[in-house]
C-alpha cells in the first residue's frame, strides 16, 4: 500500500509542475507573443521611412494618423 500511496503523491507533484508550467506559458509568454503579433501585423500595414535613421533597428511608421514603432526591414 505504502507504494500506491508513493506513487499518488508523485502523480500529484507532477500534475502541479505541469499546471504551474501551463500558467507561466498563460499569463507570461503568450502576452508577448500576442503583443508581437499584434504589432508586425500593424506594421505591414502602415506606411514607414526608405531609411533608418536612428541606425537602431527600428523606424517610427503612420498608420490610420497614428504614429507606431516598426522594425526596419530595409
Amino acid at each position: 500500500m505504502r507504494e500506491a500511496t508513493g506513487e499518488l503523491n508523485m502523480l500529484y507533484v507532477v500534475i502541479t509542475l505541469v499546471a504551474g508550467l501551463v500558467a507561466f506559458f498563460y499569463f507570461v509568454i503568450w502576452p508577448m507573443i500576442d503583443t508581437g503579433q499584434r504589432q508586425e501585423s500593424g506594421c505591414s500595414n502602415a506606411v514607414c521611412p526608405k531609411k533608418d535613421n536612428d541606425g537602431d533597428g527600428w523606424v517610427e511608421c503612420q498608420k490610420d494618423d497614428k504614429t507606431i514603432t516598426c522594425k526596419y526591414k530595409g
